[in-house]
């Protein structure tokens, strides 16, 4: 089939020879008959030949560069495989496709042991859909598929919201292992694609810093409070969600944990009437969803980042564990340190930095392509 050629100004011919595979509709000086999702041969200015990529009618991201030689959505899919083979240990779950880090951007799909969750974020991966599932039935023979659509980044490509199984049956939620422990996946509704894949590295090692009573904010499913639990005496899991609570408190259950508690509550509030109550703890985790999504929320975030630091901090004494994450792509580490600094001096704390973490290896970063990079997880002691 013949393939449309769009052609992009200097600007946008430089950011994909800089490595950076977006370009913008600004940059845009030709579509030709370009029509959405497809798949389109990209020149210069000059008619210079920049390679292959997926053409979006709708958002300002008008091209997603492919690579400069046609591909294979298998071979792909079949690379990144072979790559989590390499970095995926102790666990049956993981991020199979991570997008532009993958070479396949706007497709994500992660693996819960025989199930599968896949999200297709622009035009193109959502035509691509049926190939990708007919792809994953030769690989991995998977019991189910699940479309996780919902993101709000598909209204921008003029594409449904919408979580549906696309293949198999769902019984229920995906019996999944990681890092030695048994959980569960609730892959229709639970938060992202199931649990947080990203952090599984950083479970078992945040749990080697951790000790004495531990305070888990937005706990989620309990990721860091289940594997805590083996090094504290006494873990207490905070989350408003009742049916990630619930869903925490089974998996619990299964691996014989007793030494964690569930409470759901308002985060900040919580954190508020604990240190009015002089209440102290030896370990304090802070993982909140993302307080930026974009830039213009930066400086809202930045407040809220520090007030919850600020706030955790008034409970720790000296010699306590503080960890605290952020997966807004827009703060920066720099940033979230410098934050953290400002809440320390507020509280009259010094913190000695123990650690400096990102995702998940199975969540891989390119080095020009600083989107890809989003979780950050710093973990400090309270020295005085």
């Amino acid at each position: 089939m013949e393939l449309n050629t769009v052609t992009v100004n200097r600007k946008g011919a430089e950011r994909w020879r800089n490595g950076h595979p977006w370009i913008f509709r600004s940059d845009i000086l030709n579509t030709a008959e370009a029509q959405p999702g497809d798949l389109v041969r990209v020149v210069d200015h000059r008619k210079a030949p920049l390679g292959f990529a997926h053409y979006s009618a709708s958002s300002q991201i008008a091209l997603r560069m492919l690579g400069r030689k046609d591909f294979s959505l298998r071979d792909r899919i079949r690379a990144a495989q072979a790559f989590r083979d390499r970095v995926v240990q102790d666990s049956n779950a993981y991020r199979l496709v991570h997008a532009e880090a993958d070479f396949l951007p706007g497709l994500t799909i992660d693996r819960y042991g025989d199930q599968f969750t896949v999200q297709a974020l622009n035009q193109s991966m959502d035509r691509l859909l049926p190939e990708v599932t007919e792809i994953l039935r030769d690989e991995y023979h998977p019991t189910a598929i699940i479309a996780r659509n919902d993101a709000s980044v598909r209204t921008l490509e003029e594409l449904p919201r919408e979580t549906k199984v696309i293949h198999g049956e769902v019984p229920g939620p995906a019996a999944i292992h990681m890092n030695g422990l048994r959980m569960e996946a609730d892959l229709i509704h639970g938060q992202k694609t199931g649990v947080y894949l990203d952090q599984r590295e950083n479970y078992p090692a945040v749990a080697k810093w951790s000790r004495g009573r531990a305070l888990d904010c937005f706990t989620s499913t309990g990721g860091f409070a289940l594997h805590m639990a083996r090094n504290c005496s006494h873990v207490e899991a905070v989350d408003s969600s009742r049916a990630a609570l619930d869903t925490a408190a089974r998996t619990a259950a299964a691996n014989g944990i007793q030494n964690v508690s569930f409470r759901e509550a308002d985060v900040f509030e919580l954190l508020s009437n604990y240190s009015s109550a002089r209440h102290t703890f030896d370990t304090v985790i802070l993982d909140p969803p993302a307080f930026a999504k974009n830039r213009k929320q930066l400086d809202g975030a930045a407040r809220g980042y520090k007030d919850i630091n600020l706030r955790a901090l008034r409970l720790l004494a000296p010699g306590g564990i503080l960890v605290t994450c952020s997966c807004s792509h827009h703060m920066s580490e720099a940033m979230l340190l410098e934050t953290v600094a400002q809440s320390a001096l507020d509280a009259g704390r010094t913190l000695r930095v123990l650690e400096r973490r990102m995702q998940a290896s199975d969540h891989p970063v390119l080095l020009t392509v600083p989107e890809t990079l989003y979780l950050k997880l710093l973990i400090f002691e309270v020295t005085a």
